[in-house]
Protein backbone atom coordinates (compact mmCIF):
# COMPACT_ATOMS: atom_id res chain seq x y z
CA UNK A 1 0.00 0.00 0.00
CA UNK A 2 3.17 2.48 0.83
CA UNK A 3 3.51 2.33 -2.80
CA UNK A 4 0.49 3.05 -4.01
CA UNK A 5 -0.05 6.15 -1.41
CA UNK A 6 3.79 7.07 -3.00
CA UNK A 7 2.20 7.26 -6.43
CA UNK A 8 -0.72 9.45 -4.95
CA UNK A 9 1.89 12.40 -4.12
CA UNK A 10 3.71 12.12 -6.94
CA UNK A 11 0.88 12.61 -9.07
CA UNK A 12 -0.48 15.80 -6.82
CA UNK A 13 3.25 16.67 -7.00
CA UNK A 14 3.47 16.91 -10.13
CA UNK A 15 0.35 18.53 -10.47
CA UNK A 16 1.70 21.31 -8.16
CA UNK A 17 4.95 21.44 -9.92
CA UNK A 18 3.42 22.32 -13.23
CA UNK A 19 2.21 25.85 -11.55
CA UNK A 20 4.84 27.00 -9.93
CA UNK A 21 4.39 25.55 -6.23
CA UNK A 22 7.28 23.55 -4.81
CA UNK A 23 5.92 22.22 -2.41
CA UNK A 24 2.16 21.76 -0.95
CA UNK A 25 0.07 21.49 2.18
CA UNK A 26 -2.85 19.34 2.89
CA UNK A 27 -5.27 19.52 5.65
CA UNK A 28 -8.53 18.32 4.60
CA UNK A 29 -8.72 14.94 6.23
CA UNK A 30 -10.02 12.90 3.71
CA UNK A 31 -7.48 14.12 1.02
CA UNK A 32 -4.72 13.65 4.32
CA UNK A 33 -5.44 9.94 4.61
CA UNK A 34 -5.73 9.26 0.59
CA UNK A 35 -2.40 10.36 0.47
CA UNK A 36 -0.63 8.97 3.72
CA UNK A 37 -3.61 6.19 4.93
CA UNK A 38 -3.75 7.83 7.85
CA UNK A 39 -5.53 10.87 9.41
CA UNK A 40 -5.32 11.81 12.93
CA UNK A 41 -7.69 14.44 14.05
CA UNK A 42 -6.07 18.12 13.53
CA UNK A 43 -3.05 16.61 11.15
CA UNK A 44 -1.50 18.12 8.19
CA UNK A 45 0.59 16.90 5.13
CA UNK A 46 3.61 18.45 3.91
CA UNK A 47 4.99 17.15 0.22
CA UNK A 48 8.35 18.15 -0.70
CA UNK A 49 10.49 20.15 -1.08
CA UNK A 50 12.37 17.34 1.30
CA UNK A 51 10.52 14.08 2.22
CA UNK A 52 6.43 13.97 2.99
CA UNK A 53 5.66 14.54 6.22
CA UNK A 54 2.57 14.10 8.32
CA UNK A 55 2.65 16.31 11.21
CA UNK A 56 0.33 15.60 14.02
CA UNK A 57 -1.10 16.99 17.20
CA UNK A 58 -0.66 14.14 19.35
CA UNK A 59 1.00 10.62 19.00
CA UNK A 60 -0.86 8.03 17.24
CA UNK A 61 -2.99 5.78 19.04
CA UNK A 62 -3.33 2.70 16.16
CA UNK A 63 -7.54 3.39 16.66
CA UNK A 64 -8.29 2.13 12.98
CA UNK A 65 -10.74 4.88 12.39
CA UNK A 66 -7.67 7.18 12.18
CA UNK A 67 -5.88 4.59 9.61
CA UNK A 68 -1.99 3.60 9.86
CA UNK A 69 0.54 6.04 7.75
CA UNK A 70 1.73 5.20 4.84
CA UNK A 71 6.10 3.44 5.77
CA UNK A 72 7.36 6.55 3.48
CA UNK A 73 6.08 9.21 4.96
CA UNK A 74 7.57 11.21 8.18
CA UNK A 75 5.19 11.24 11.03
CA UNK A 76 6.51 14.18 13.17
CA UNK A 77 4.25 15.02 16.88
CA UNK A 78 3.81 18.54 18.21
CA UNK A 79 6.38 18.87 21.13
CA UNK A 80 3.43 20.42 22.97
CA UNK A 81 0.05 20.68 23.27
CA UNK A 82 -2.21 23.53 21.60
CA UNK A 83 0.06 23.63 18.64
CA UNK A 84 -1.32 23.95 15.25
CA UNK A 85 -0.33 20.96 12.63
CA UNK A 86 -0.89 23.15 10.01
CA UNK A 87 1.15 26.22 10.61
CA UNK A 88 3.79 24.37 12.26
CA UNK A 89 4.02 22.18 8.41
CA UNK A 90 4.34 25.56 6.52
CA UNK A 91 7.13 26.28 9.12
CA UNK A 92 8.96 22.85 7.95
CA UNK A 93 8.65 24.50 4.00
CA UNK A 94 9.87 27.56 4.56
CA UNK A 95 12.93 25.94 6.20
CA UNK A 96 13.55 23.72 3.76
CA UNK A 97 13.56 26.67 1.24
CA UNK A 98 10.11 26.75 -0.11
CA UNK A 99 9.55 29.39 -2.78
CA UNK A 100 6.08 28.45 -3.40
CA UNK A 101 3.80 26.50 -1.00
CA UNK A 102 0.39 25.67 -2.17
CA UNK A 103 -2.39 25.41 0.20
CA UNK A 104 -6.26 24.05 0.59
CA UNK A 105 -7.61 27.57 0.36
CA UNK A 106 -11.58 26.02 0.78
CA UNK A 107 -10.46 24.13 4.10
CA UNK A 108 -8.46 26.96 6.20
CA UNK A 109 -10.43 29.34 7.75
CA UNK A 110 -9.24 32.67 7.44
CA UNK A 111 -7.18 32.92 10.99
CA UNK A 112 -5.23 29.76 10.14
CA UNK A 113 -4.56 31.54 6.43
CA UNK A 114 -3.01 34.66 8.29
CA UNK A 115 -1.26 33.10 10.17
CA UNK A 116 0.36 30.86 7.68
CA UNK A 117 1.39 34.46 5.71
CA UNK A 118 2.78 36.07 8.95
CA UNK A 119 5.11 32.54 9.63
CA UNK A 120 6.24 32.69 5.97
CA UNK A 121 6.23 36.04 4.63
CA UNK A 122 8.95 35.33 2.37
CA UNK A 123 7.13 32.24 0.63
CA UNK A 124 4.22 32.80 -1.72
CA UNK A 125 0.70 31.08 -0.96
CA UNK A 126 -1.11 29.73 -3.60
CA UNK A 127 -4.01 27.87 -3.93
CA UNK A 128 -4.31 24.18 -4.90
CA UNK A 129 -8.11 24.38 -5.05
CA UNK A 130 -9.85 20.75 -4.81
CA UNK A 131 -7.34 19.09 -6.99
CA UNK A 132 -7.20 16.12 -4.63
CA UNK A 133 -10.85 15.96 -4.63
CA UNK A 134 -10.56 15.74 -8.37
CA UNK A 135 -7.94 13.06 -7.69
CA UNK A 136 -9.98 10.98 -5.76
CA UNK A 137 -13.00 11.16 -7.86
CA UNK A 138 -12.51 7.93 -9.60
CA UNK A 139 -11.69 4.94 -7.31
CA UNK A 140 -8.98 2.25 -7.84
CA UNK A 141 -9.18 -1.38 -7.64
CA UNK A 142 -8.55 -1.28 -3.64
CA UNK A 143 -10.64 1.79 -3.08
CA UNK A 144 -13.67 -0.45 -4.49
CA UNK A 145 -12.47 -3.39 -2.26
CA UNK A 146 -12.89 -1.49 0.74
CA UNK A 147 -16.43 -0.11 -0.62
CA UNK A 148 -17.78 -3.65 -1.44
CA UNK A 149 -16.64 -4.64 2.08
CA UNK A 150 -18.63 -1.62 3.87
CA UNK A 151 -21.67 -2.64 1.73
CA UNK A 152 -21.70 -6.14 2.86
CA UNK A 153 -21.38 -5.21 6.54
CA UNK A 154 -24.17 -2.75 5.84
CA UNK A 155 -26.07 -5.82 4.40
CA UNK A 156 -25.59 -7.96 7.25
CA UNK A 157 -26.39 -5.70 10.24
CA UNK A 158 -29.26 -4.77 8.62
CA UNK A 159 -30.92 -8.33 7.21
CA UNK A 160 -29.93 -9.70 11.05
CA UNK A 161 -32.27 -6.38 12.63
CA UNK A 162 -34.88 -7.38 10.00
CA UNK A 163 -35.27 -11.34 11.88
CA UNK A 164 -36.03 -9.63 15.16
CA UNK A 165 -39.11 -8.49 16.39
CA UNK A 166 -39.45 -4.49 16.05
CA UNK A 167 -42.79 -3.54 16.77
CA UNK A 168 -42.77 -1.57 20.59
CA UNK A 169 -39.12 -0.50 20.33
CA UNK A 170 -37.69 3.00 19.20
CA UNK A 171 -36.49 4.18 16.73
CA UNK A 172 -33.25 5.56 18.90
CA UNK A 173 -32.99 2.06 19.96
CA UNK A 174 -32.41 0.94 16.75
CA UNK A 175 -30.51 2.74 15.68
CA UNK A 176 -28.11 2.24 18.30
CA UNK A 177 -28.24 -1.53 17.53
CA UNK A 178 -27.92 -1.59 13.73
CA UNK A 179 -24.98 0.85 14.76
CA UNK A 180 -23.68 -1.86 17.44
CA UNK A 181 -23.93 -4.73 14.57
CA UNK A 182 -22.02 -2.99 11.99
CA UNK A 183 -18.95 -2.89 14.29
CA UNK A 184 -19.44 -6.62 15.28
CA UNK A 185 -19.48 -7.14 11.07
CA UNK A 186 -16.30 -5.57 11.33
CA UNK A 187 -16.63 -1.81 10.25
CA UNK A 188 -14.50 0.48 12.06
CA UNK A 189 -18.06 2.41 12.98
CA UNK A 190 -21.20 3.71 11.06
CA UNK A 191 -20.46 5.96 7.93
CA UNK A 192 -22.66 8.59 9.02
CA UNK A 193 -25.17 8.70 11.84
CA UNK A 194 -27.46 5.62 11.54
CA UNK A 195 -31.04 6.76 10.54
CA UNK A 196 -34.10 4.80 11.74
CA UNK A 197 -37.55 6.66 10.65
CA UNK A 198 -41.20 4.72 11.66
CA UNK A 199 -44.72 6.13 10.75
CA UNK A 200 -45.25 9.71 10.12
CA UNK A 201 -41.77 10.28 10.40
CA UNK A 202 -41.13 7.87 7.26
CA UNK A 203 -39.51 9.14 4.21
CA UNK A 204 -37.29 11.83 5.61
CA UNK A 205 -34.45 12.51 4.39
CA UNK A 206 -31.69 11.92 7.29
CA UNK A 207 -34.15 11.67 10.09
CA UNK A 208 -32.69 11.91 13.58
CA UNK A 209 -34.02 8.83 15.58
CA UNK A 210 -36.56 9.58 18.21
CA UNK A 211 -38.30 7.98 21.32
CA UNK A 212 -41.10 7.35 19.15
CA UNK A 213 -41.91 3.62 19.29
CA UNK A 214 -42.38 1.11 16.08
CA UNK A 215 -46.37 0.32 16.04
CA UNK A 216 -47.87 -2.67 13.58
CA UNK A 217 -48.96 -0.64 10.01
CA UNK A 218 -46.18 1.53 10.21
CA UNK A 219 -43.70 2.33 7.12
CA UNK A 220 -40.22 1.77 8.70
CA UNK A 221 -37.27 3.76 6.60
CA UNK A 222 -33.68 2.70 7.96
CA UNK A 223 -30.72 4.53 6.40
CA UNK A 224 -27.15 3.43 7.45
CA UNK A 225 -23.63 2.05 6.23
CA UNK A 226 -20.39 1.05 7.44
CA UNK A 227 -17.21 3.00 7.19
CA UNK A 228 -14.33 0.22 6.77
CA UNK A 229 -10.96 1.31 6.12
CA UNK A 230 -12.01 5.09 6.07
CA UNK A 231 -14.50 3.98 3.02
CA UNK A 232 -18.16 4.56 3.75
CA UNK A 233 -21.18 3.49 1.61
CA UNK A 234 -24.68 4.06 2.56
CA UNK A 235 -28.28 1.75 2.20
CA UNK A 236 -31.60 3.05 2.40
CA UNK A 237 -35.01 0.81 3.06
CA UNK A 238 -38.48 1.13 3.86
CA UNK A 239 -40.83 -1.69 5.15
CA UNK A 240 -43.95 -1.84 6.64
CA UNK A 241 -44.37 -3.37 10.58
CA UNK A 242 -46.97 -6.34 11.14
CA UNK A 243 -49.24 -6.14 8.55
CA UNK A 244 -50.44 -6.54 4.84
CA UNK A 245 -49.36 -3.28 3.78
CA UNK A 246 -52.32 -0.44 2.75
CA UNK A 247 -53.27 0.18 -1.17
CA UNK A 248 -51.78 3.80 -0.46
CA UNK A 249 -48.25 2.07 1.04
CA UNK A 250 -47.94 -0.12 -1.83
CA UNK A 251 -48.54 2.58 -4.56
CA UNK A 252 -46.43 5.20 -2.65
CA UNK A 253 -43.75 2.38 -3.03
CA UNK A 254 -44.01 1.39 -6.16
CA UNK A 255 -43.30 4.63 -7.47
CA UNK A 256 -40.20 5.37 -5.24
CA UNK A 257 -39.14 2.25 -6.55
CA UNK A 258 -39.64 3.14 -10.13
CA UNK A 259 -37.46 6.14 -9.74
CA UNK A 260 -34.78 4.73 -7.90
CA UNK A 261 -34.74 1.88 -10.96
CA UNK A 262 -34.85 4.55 -13.31
CA UNK A 263 -31.92 6.09 -11.69
CA UNK A 264 -29.49 3.22 -10.91
CA UNK A 265 -30.23 2.03 -15.15
CA UNK A 266 -29.27 5.52 -16.35
CA UNK A 267 -25.67 5.49 -14.53
CA UNK A 268 -22.83 5.36 -17.74
CA UNK A 269 -19.80 6.65 -18.30
CA UNK A 270 -20.10 9.50 -19.81
CA UNK A 271 -23.88 10.89 -19.16
CA UNK A 272 -24.42 14.20 -17.53
CA UNK A 273 -25.26 14.13 -13.79
CA UNK A 274 -28.09 16.26 -14.11
CA UNK A 275 -29.35 14.11 -16.40
CA UNK A 276 -29.39 10.82 -13.71
CA UNK A 277 -30.81 13.00 -11.58
CA UNK A 278 -33.26 13.97 -14.33
CA UNK A 279 -34.37 10.67 -14.92
CA UNK A 280 -34.92 9.81 -11.39
CA UNK A 281 -36.56 12.93 -10.41
CA UNK A 282 -39.41 13.25 -13.08
CA UNK A 283 -41.15 9.89 -12.19
CA UNK A 284 -41.73 11.82 -8.68
CA UNK A 285 -42.73 14.92 -10.02
CA UNK A 286 -45.24 13.38 -12.61
CA UNK A 287 -47.06 12.05 -9.85
CA UNK A 288 -47.63 15.04 -7.83
CA UNK A 289 -44.24 14.37 -5.21
CA UNK A 290 -41.93 17.58 -6.83
CA UNK A 291 -42.15 19.82 -4.17
CA UNK A 292 -41.07 17.85 -1.38
CA UNK A 293 -37.83 16.43 -2.99
CA UNK A 294 -34.49 17.21 -1.58
CA UNK A 295 -31.71 19.44 -3.95
CA UNK A 296 -30.31 15.97 -5.23
CA UNK A 297 -31.13 12.32 -5.80
CA UNK A 298 -27.82 10.67 -5.13
CA UNK A 299 -23.73 11.79 -4.87
CA UNK A 300 -20.40 10.43 -4.38
CA UNK A 301 -19.24 8.09 -2.20
CA UNK A 302 -15.97 7.32 -0.86
CA UNK A 303 -13.40 8.44 2.08
CA UNK A 304 -16.32 10.88 2.75
CA UNK A 305 -20.20 10.25 2.71
CA UNK A 306 -20.93 12.88 0.42
CA UNK A 307 -18.69 13.41 -2.37
CA UNK A 308 -18.37 14.88 -5.83
CA UNK A 309 -20.28 14.00 -8.07
CA UNK A 310 -23.16 15.63 -7.03
CA UNK A 311 -26.60 14.23 -9.21
CA UNK A 312 -29.00 17.56 -8.80
CA UNK A 313 -30.43 19.17 -11.30
CA UNK A 314 -27.20 21.74 -11.19
CA UNK A 315 -24.96 19.36 -11.60
CA UNK A 316 -22.05 19.81 -13.84
CA UNK A 317 -19.57 17.47 -15.71
CA UNK A 318 -20.29 13.88 -16.76
CA UNK A 319 -19.33 10.42 -15.04
CA UNK A 320 -16.53 8.40 -15.25
CA UNK A 321 -16.23 4.50 -15.02
CA UNK A 322 -15.18 3.61 -11.37
CA UNK A 323 -17.11 6.26 -9.70
CA UNK A 324 -19.00 5.00 -6.55
CA UNK A 325 -22.36 6.73 -6.39
CA UNK A 326 -25.82 6.89 -4.29
CA UNK A 327 -29.37 6.55 -6.22
CA UNK A 328 -31.62 7.39 -3.46
CA UNK A 329 -34.93 9.10 -4.00
CA UNK A 330 -37.28 9.37 -1.51
CA UNK A 331 -41.02 10.84 -0.73
CA UNK A 332 -42.35 11.85 2.57
CA UNK A 333 -46.07 12.82 3.15
CA UNK A 334 -46.47 14.63 6.25
CA UNK A 335 -48.67 13.23 8.65
CA UNK A 336 -48.86 9.82 7.36
CA UNK A 337 -45.13 9.23 5.94
CA UNK A 338 -43.24 8.06 3.20
CA UNK A 339 -40.54 6.14 1.42
CA UNK A 340 -36.69 5.89 0.97
CA UNK A 341 -34.80 3.34 -1.14
CA UNK A 342 -30.72 4.05 -1.23
CA UNK A 343 -28.25 1.80 -3.03
CA UNK A 344 -24.84 2.47 -3.54
CA UNK A 345 -23.27 1.42 -6.98
CA UNK A 346 -20.39 1.78 -8.96
CA UNK A 347 -20.39 3.51 -12.46
CA UNK A 348 -19.38 0.29 -15.17
CA UNK A 349 -19.27 0.51 -18.70
CA UNK A 350 -22.21 -1.51 -20.83
CA UNK A 351 -19.52 -3.91 -21.97
CA UNK A 352 -18.70 -4.49 -18.28
CA UNK A 353 -22.03 -5.47 -17.21
CA UNK A 354 -23.16 -1.89 -16.28
CA UNK A 355 -23.65 -0.55 -13.07
CA UNK A 356 -22.39 -2.75 -10.16
CA UNK A 357 -24.78 -2.61 -7.52
CA UNK A 358 -22.46 -2.74 -4.34
CA UNK A 359 -26.14 -2.71 -1.68
CA UNK A 360 -27.95 -5.81 -2.11
CA UNK A 361 -30.69 -6.30 0.31
CA UNK A 362 -33.66 -6.32 -0.93
CA UNK A 363 -35.77 -3.59 -2.44
CA UNK A 364 -38.93 -5.74 -2.21
CA UNK A 365 -41.93 -4.25 0.32
CA UNK A 366 -41.55 -6.38 3.17
CA UNK A 367 -44.23 -6.39 5.99
CA UNK A 368 -42.08 -7.49 8.93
Amino acid sequence: MSELYAVRRTQLRDRCAATGSTAALISRPANVRYLTGCAPPGAALLLGPGDDVLVCGRPLTGDPTEGRPSDDVRVSVLPTRGGDPVVTAAGLAAKAGAQALAVEEHHLTVTRHRALSQITPRMRLADLACAVEAQRLVKDDDEIACLRIAAEISDQALGELLESILVGRTERHLALELERRLVDHGADGPAFPTSVATGPNSGRAGHLPTDRRVEEGDFLTVGLGANYRGYRCEIGRTFVIGTTPADWQIDLYDLVFAAQKAGREALAPGVECHEVDRTTRQILERAGHGEGLGPWTGHGVGLEIDEDPQLSPGAMGKLDACVPVTVEPGVHIPGRGGVRIDDTLVVRPEADGGPELLTITTKELLAL
